[in-house]
């Protein structure tokens, strides 16, 4: 074999190490049954009302890309909420989104959104929801679409975490991490 055959054969190699890595012993290797035990995260409850977020993106490279604050309007009708959010960035762009979101007995969660490739799918248990999607970019932002994998975690002071990874061909190209709450609450929970 030549020399550039063994090269090809070794990046293959780290290729796939990287993808059973990331598969099986991090963010994706998360499962909502991991999280089946502690407070319950109905969304219906908790993605209701004015709600406030506040996060960052992080970009390949790990770097801080974007910091936003984000002011949401959720109600529901049922097992069908709808949730309008608008995005204030530090870049002074605004961008809105509204989601339709239908809740099936089992936990099930289909999320629907003018930006999305199809619709997203996900699942409440526990104290953990999850919801995977195919968003398409807007063209300043370059128009591509992203597979995306949100990880919304309820706190004990009723604030939710969200970790989401944003992937290209499976590799992850942003990471965003943002609070949100009840927009009457105090700052602290209260």
């Amino acid at each position: 074999m030549s020399f550039m055959t063994y090269i090809l054969i070794g990046a293959a190699l780290m290729a796939i190490a990287v993808f059973l890595r990331e598969r099986y012993v991090s963010f994706w290797a998360q499962k909502s049954n991991d999280y089946a035990d502690g407070p319950i995260f109905d969304i219906r409850e908790r993605f209701n009302g004015p709600i406030v977020c506040e996060g960052v993106i992080y970009g390949p490279t790990g770097r801080v890309a974007s910091r936003f604050v984000a002011d949401f309007e959720a109600s529901w009708n049922g097992n069908v909420g709808t949730m309008k959010e608008v995005f204030h960035y530090d870049s002074g762009q605004v961008q809105h989104r509204e989601w339709t979101l239908t809740l099936g007995n089992d936990g099930r969660i289909k999320a629907e959104a003018p930006d999305l490739v199809g619709a997203g799918s996900g699942q409440q248990q526990g104290s953990a929801v999850s919801l995977n999607y195919r968003i398409k970019l807007t063209e300043e932002a370059g128009g591509h679409a992203l597979d995306v994998t949100d990880w919304m975690y309820l706190m004990s002071n009723g604030s939710i975490m969200n970790r989401s990874q944003f992937r290209k061909f499976g590799i992850k190209v942003a990471e965003l991490v943002a609070t949100m709450r009840p927009k009457d609450k105090a700052y602290a929970g209260e």
